[in-house]
């Protein structure tokens, strides 16, 4: 019988996160893999869907901060935690030591600032590459450093305390004396831009940034792929004064992040399909999205027990001795690489390859079950990193291990859709255009999506991977030599997934994951964890991983033979306990590495590659016209949801660099004012309300009365000499209906200042949004004609 805690309003406390609600899919726990049982299938006419295309889609699932443990003990003892295993060789890169950082004459409150800061991303003692970039201070180290960064950590740590308003200029000097006016100024301004603070989805931040923060317009930009790195830049682009259009080639947004409704028989549930975890809250930004949208954290619950093939729990004797050798062949392999890379800087080898030579010196997993249990850790392995072991490098698999976000690690009810869906809102996002062509030069960009040309200053790729490494985008003049090899040294890897909506919880609420062992080696990926999300989700939903060389089986398979053969394993496990497993309502199997807008899965170091791939892949190209985002982009957060989002505001940031180190000159379309006018009078010559002097234009994309449509007010004609001019602004579709049934203009603009506050406003003094709205309706309008 299903048990689900009721979820509990989210504190102010970054750090908390409503506990003993569970839910499970990637991130922690990892139980063990399954065997091979065939058994009943589910009934044919339950709903089972290939979810490609469209229902399927990973980002990277990011990985928790502990080694893996042992499952549920039978013996009556407290079970031990598991969790997904990636990160273990951090003894090898040096961390900076917060003794070091601290002066004894800090007090409490200023150490505290420091520790939000470095949970954000900070150095302790020391200036990020960007801050050098942006000359936040005149001379490197000294004094004046010294103190930049600790006003720098208090303005960041005041926003952090409440995430939900807007902080001024004005209030981050209300606790710092004046003398330091400067150095206010340029780590407020460095945060603001690069979106450190005042960045999200509360309320009183989307208000303010729906126009250019300091006034100015910056040219345009094209962003391909509304995944979350293209929404994010999108928004903060026009924050920052530029003009954007987005290009996505699904009907959806969202890329790699995907939340399946599954339905029937009375039964809803949400399943994250593609990235679905956040992995650790302390200074992750979708914990701060979470917060402004008041989402309760669903702390993910560490007991994870294992099942033999036969069904039977795991011996957890023999479990606990497997998990302690298997730590030794780590260790054995950790002190391997660093005697290899102190000698040989250039050697690289397969981790799995290592651990397995080991492994035969040392004589571990001799038996069969012990050999089952040491493959559930490799299957482990290759789920954390989406790809086998004979593919990682095992010099620098785990490079990103210090920048791992601390905190548990949690889900959001209902799904990771509901960050989509809030990112994407008001934004010109043109779906179903696939790019096909970026071509940049000296005076700008082009970008050809299905026929149509799209002309910018600038251009945001923010396409996965896998897609670059296909070679499905054309790039005029050629990617760099450097960026090709890049591309082709980093791996892009695969996990697949299979949803199924139960008609009742069979496997109890006390369980986020449970696993299951299998005999055959080549196998041990295939659906060797379970998560239930049944606390997080609305109903009985399980779903099964598959990793590894399974994964790639997996999209051979057909749907049908991919859940009956989780079926078989689950009735292996819980028939002999006396628990029938009833058939399903409806399932769904993705299927990432056919997926034309993605190829796989997320992101990994190959054997060959390093961190420094992740860098190359993220540099601009064509003297700061074509940019890169996306969690491949990023170094201190690849193959996460985090890291992608991240990486989009970075983006957004260098772009301003680049647009304030240089007079862009505007594309053609952008260049001619008096042309320009003329573009936005046509667009009124067919206008979808016209009332008195007005003209309304509505928001293609939307029907919604909530909408934002533009209008204009034409004045003048036979009163002035001079002939007639039109003002503009913006109005929700609602309030426009409303303006409509009002007598007379006069009356009509008392209503638009007095009532609805809205300000007319020249061609040119229209907002980013404005522009942005302008830029879809064109659009729209040219595919009518077409």
């Amino acid at each position: 019988m299903e048990t689900a805690d009721q979820p509990q309003n989210p504190s102010d406390n970054l750090n908390d996160v409503v506990s003993g609600v569970s839910s499970p899919e990637t991130d922690s726990s990892s139980p063990q893999e399954t065997n091979q049982n065939h058994s009943s299938a589910p009934p044919q006419e339950a709903p089972i869907s290939d979810s490609q295309d469209d229902s399927s889609e990973p980002i990277a699932e990011d990985t928790p901060n502990e080694p893996p443990q042992n499952p549920r003990n039978p013996t009556g003892l407290p079970p031990k935690r598991r969790r997904r295993r990636k990160k273990f060789f951090t003894e090898l890169i040096g961390t900076p030591s917060m003794a070091k950082s601290r002066r004894t004459d800090l007090n409490k409150e200023v150490d505290t600032e420091a520790l939000i800061a470095l949970s954000v991303g900070f150095p302790v003692d020391s200036l990020t590459e960007e801050e050098i970039e942006a000359n936040v201070v005149p001379v490197i180290g000294g004094v004046e450093q010294a103190n930049y960064i600790v006003v720098r950590n208090h303005i960041l740590s005041r926003w952090r305390s409440n995430v939900s308003f807007w902080l001024t200029r004005e209030m981050a000097l209300e606790s710092i004396r004046l003398e330091h006016k400067a150095l206010v100024d340029k780590a407020y301004n460095f945060l603001v831009e690069h979106g450190y603070i005042n960045f999200g989805l509360a309320p009183a931040i989307r208000d303010a940034k729906l126009r250019s923060f300091d006034g100015f317009e910056r040219g345009n930009v094209v962003i391909v792929g509304a995944g979350l790195a293209g929404l994010v830049a999108a928004r903060q682009l026009v924050f920052l004064g530029f003009k954007v259009v987005v290009l996505e080639g699904r009907s959806r947004p969202g890329g790699r992040v995907k939340t399946k409704k599954m339905r029937g028989e009375g039964l809803e549930a949400a399943a994250d399909l593609g990235g679905s975890v956040l992995t650790g809250i302390n200074g992750n930004p979708l914990g701060v999205l979470a917060r402004q949208l008041e989402l309760p954290l669903h702390k993910v619950r560490d007991l994870c027990p294992l099942y033999l093939p036969d069904g039977k729990s795991v011996n957890s004797e023999m479990d606990d001795r497997i998990e302690a050798s298997f730590n030794k062949l780590l260790d054995r392999v950790c002190k391997l690489r660093h005697a290899m890379i102190e000698e040989v800087k250039s050697v690289d080898v397969p981790l799995g390859t290592a651990l397995e030579a080991f492994r035969r010196v040392c004589s571990v997993a001799q038996n069969p079950q012990e050999r089952m249990l040491l493959d559930w850790h490799l299957a482990n392995l290759e789920y954390a990193n989406a790809t086998l072991m004979s593919n990682l490098s095992m010099a620098y698999w785990d490079q990103d291990d210090p920048y791992e976000m601390g905190g548990d690690h949690c889900f959001i009810p209902g799904g990771n859709e509901t960050f989509v869906r809030a990112l994407a809102e008001g934004l010109p996002i043109f779906y179903d255009r696939t790019v096909q062509s970026i071509r940049y030069g000296a005076d700008g960009v082009l970008v050809y999506a299905n026929g149509q040309e799209f002309r910018g200053d600038m251009v945001l790729c923010t396409v996965p991977l896998g897609v670059l490494k296909k070679g499905s985008i054309e790039f005029v003049p050629e990617l760099p030599q450097r960026k090709k090899d890049a591309i082709q040294s980093l791996g892009f890897g695969l996990l697949n997934k299979v949803a199924i909506l139960f008609p009742y919880n069979f496997w109890g609420g006390d369980l986020d994951t449970f696993g299951h062992l299998t005999e055959d080696p080549s196998m041990r990926g295939e659906f060797f964890l379970f998560y239930s999300y049944s606390s997080v989700s609305g109903g009985p939903l399980l779903v099964a991983l598959v990793a590894g060389d399974a994964a790639i089986k997996f999209e051979q398979m057909s749907p049908l033979e991919s859940v009956n053969r989780v079926l078989e394993i689950l009735r292996g496990i819980f028939h002999p306990k006396g628990i029938a497993v009833p058939d399903p309502i409806q399932a769904v199997c993705t299927r990432w590495g056919k997926d034309d807008f993605a190829y796989g899965s997320y992101s990994y170091v190959a054997v060959g590659s390093s961190g420094d791939d992740y860098d190359i892949l993220a540099e601009s190209i064509g003297d700061g016209r074509v940019f890169f985002a996306g969690e491949a982009t990023n170094k201190q957060y690849p193959a996460t949801m985090h890291g992608a989002l991240l990486s989009g505001m970075r983006e957004a940031a260098n772009i301003l660099r680049v647009a304030k180190k240089r007079t862009i000159i505007p594309s053609q379309k952008f260049n001619n004012s008096s042309k320009e006018d003329e573009d936005l009078d046509n667009l009124f010559d067919t206008p979808d309300l016209t009332f008195g002097s007005f003209s309304v234009l509505f928001d293609p994309r939307s029907s919604n009365p909530e909408s934002t449509s533009l209008f204009r007010v034409k004045l003048g004609g036979e009163k002035l000499d001079m002939g007639s001019f039109s003002l503009y602004g913006l109005i929700l579709k609602k309030h426009a209906f409303k303006l409509r049934d009002v007598d007379g203009d006069g009356n009509r603009m008392t209503m638009l200042n007095f009532e609805f506050g809205v300000r007319l406003v020249g061609r040119k003094g229209l907002s980013g949004v404005a522009e942005s709205l302008i830029a879809c309706i064109r659009l729209a309008k040219s595919g009518m004609k077409h």
